[in-house]
């Protein structure tokens, strides 16, 4: 559980290089960060700027270089591959731009899927059946849970994701580019739903160059050269 007492996210002097010697490419360059729980936060930044990097450590799908990333006012920044699988699976949420949905699987599959490896074992099987439907009715999808991804459009497949990243009720939803893919339409009913999912409590950390998106945002962060620009 959560502690609303102190930032869900804090960073400090976080840095990610990859390679070394000549092949040496610092994609953060000492990243300190502070987010409230609650807050809607857009990162925006050009190609190569570290926004990507950035939120894949946040989202505890790699780790820091250099530097502290503490989480609930736990420090992960040391954790391992199993340490982080299991803070992924008990409170985070991620959306992909490519929604990541296993092809063989139904929509309601695919959104059960993170409460089958939930490791506390509270749920039985109809309590996850019913919250993975509650999850697709919230999108709008109820009465697509028996469709394969292949027969959904884009934007279906993409609120399907949304559906599977808040069915565990986790308190930080990240996501990147989630309308990237997607036509006008389709992106405005993806914002609106991130929107709602503000609104129930949850905290949201999106990388997007969708305007559309961004004004959702009660804050934007812009970065440039593995740096946040000051002030912000």
């Amino acid at each position: 559980m959560m502690n609303d007492d102190i930032p869900l996210i804090q960073t400090q002097q976080l840095v990610k290089v990859y390679g070394s010697g000549e092949n040496r490419v610092v994609a953060l360059a000492g990243i300190d960060l502070i987010i409230q729980s609650g807050e809607f936060v857009a990162i925006m930044g050009p190609s190569g700027s570290g926004k990507s990097t950035l939120l894949n450590i946040l989202a505890c799908l790699d780790r820091p270089s250099e530097g502290k990333y503490v989480l609930a006012g736990e420090d992960v920044s040391g954790y391992n591959r199993a340490q982080l699988a299991e803070i992924r699976g008990q409170q985070l949420g991620f959306v992909f731009q490519s929604y990541n949905l296993l092809p063989r699987l139904t929509a309601l599959e695919n959104v059960l899927l993170p409460l089958l490896y939930r490791r506390d074992g509270r749920l039985s099987h109809t309590e996850r059946q019913e919250k993975a439907m509650a999850a697709l009715a919230s999108v709008g999808l109820a009465d697509r849970s028996h469709h394969y991804p292949n027969q959904l459009s884009g934007g279906q497949q993409q609120r399907v994701a949304i559906a599977r990243a808040v069915a565990g009720n986790p308190d930080l939803v990240l996501a990147d580019e989630p309308t990237g893919n997607l036509d006008s339409r389709s992106a405005a009913r993806v914002a609106d739903l991130f929107t709602e999912i503000n609104r129930q409590g949850r905290t949201l950390v999106v990388v997007s160059h969708d305007p559309a998106l961004v004004e959702r945002a009660v804050r934007v962060l812009p970065m440039r050269d593995g740096s946040i620009a000051a002030g912000t």
